[in-house]
């Protein structure tokens, strides 16, 4: 079960590691129950992020259906999107 610990705890580690594939791995061998994608925040479009940080977003992803889905509900989100924030965005 996600919760606002675990959220804050990856968010801790994305910004002492930064964002990278390999640092994805890490991340999900760290949090195994969760699924992680990365991307960058322009194509996430106008969700809205669960949280900010500087240089990255963290969204939340509803996967309990066929098709996934974003959510703002941390009760159905069983993963994140991790989206890199450019300087100029």
């Amino acid at each position: 079960m996600l919760t606002p610990e675990i959220l804050e705890a990856v968010a801790t580690e994305v910004a002492e590691l930064g964002l990278s594939e390999q640092n994805l791995m890490v991340l999900r061998a760290h949090h195994p129950d969760l699924h992680f994608t990365y991307c960058m925040d322009d194509d996430v479009g106008y969700e809205t992020p669960y949280l900010s940080q500087p240089g990255f977003r963290i969204y939340l992803v509803d996967g309990r259906e066929h098709c996934l889905k974003f959510t703002g509900d941390i009760a159905h989100a069983t993963g994140l999107v991790v989206a890199e924030v450019l300087d100029d965005d």
